[in-house]
């Protein structure tokens, strides 16, 4: 049976208390959650974190809801799962949320069983389940029930902490993914010691499977915020965003 691991979320909101709510109901539910009282922490996060999905207040003291949305899409893409929770509830309200590319909406008050169906909807859309056990991404083939990986047919030998890392990659193909994230999902947890063993995990994925500059499959670092494998075509052009996507633009000019 499969189901759908634990997610990064982060919560906006200038009502501490609503921030509480949200991260206990679905910090219930197993979910990972972070809780920010301003829209400009947030963006500067997003600058050096992942997060799987985003819940936002649309009025907030310094950058409102509609606008982050707008610097989300732009800067980091349209996978990323957006709810907006707010007092606003006309239908000129839901029209416009939606059209600067939220993905859902819950007025308050907010009821915690409503909350934890919307924010499960959304997750299943943006993140649906695999219901075979092998995932397969060109020419790599991971076996999950058995945790083997098969490159052209032929088992790499890795660890399993490898496997794992290498499963994640793939997973998230053209996404960064932040030194943090990588450590939660591979190891549970954040240390100085995991971040040392990411890099040398890393370093042997890029020569037990071939991805270097001469592969389709290429892994690389951002510098200061972590590593992204990506695909490329025979002209050896990535299909994803520079290591500097996350612009010149940043939260200071909103």
């Amino acid at each position: 049976m499969h189901v759908m691991r634990p997610m990064k979320i982060a919560v906006v909101d200038d009502d501490p208390d609503q921030v509480e709510l949200i991260l206990q109901t679905l910090g219930g539910l197993g979910h990972v959650c972070q809780g920010f009282g301003r829209g400009r922490q947030l963006l500067r996060q997003l600058r050096r974190e992942t997060f799987d999905a985003l819940i936002l207040d649309w009025q907030l003291p310094d950058v409102g809801g509609p606008q982050i949305v707008v610097w989300v899409r732009s800067h980091i893409g349209h996978d990323l799962p957006i709810l907006f929770v707010t007092n606003r509830s006309s239908e000129s309200d839901l029209i416009e949320a939606l059209s600067c590319g939220a993905d859902d909406y819950l007025v308050k008050p907010v009821r915690r069983g409503e909350l934890a169906a919307r924010v499960a909807a959304l997750l299943r859309r943006s993140y649906p389940v695999q219901r075979s056990d092998v995932d397969v991404f060109g020419t790599y083939s991971f076996d999950s029930r058995r945790r083997v990986l098969l490159m052209g047919g032929v088992p790499v030998e890795l660890k399993l902490k490898e496997y794992e890392l290498a499963h994640l990659l793939f997973s998230n193909l053209g996404r960064l993914l932040s030194r943090n994230y990588l450590l939660e999902r591979v190891w549970g947890h954040e240390s100085e010691g995991g971040s040392r063993s990411l890099d040398t995990h890393v370093s042997s994925l890029r020569r037990k499977l071939h991805l270097r500059g001469d592969s389709r499959f290429q892994l690389g670092a951002v510098y200061g915020l972590g590593y992204r494998l990506e695909q490329v075509d025979s002209d050896n052009d990535a299909h994803v965003r520079p290591d500097n996507a996350l612009g010149d633009a940043g939260p200071e000019t909103l």
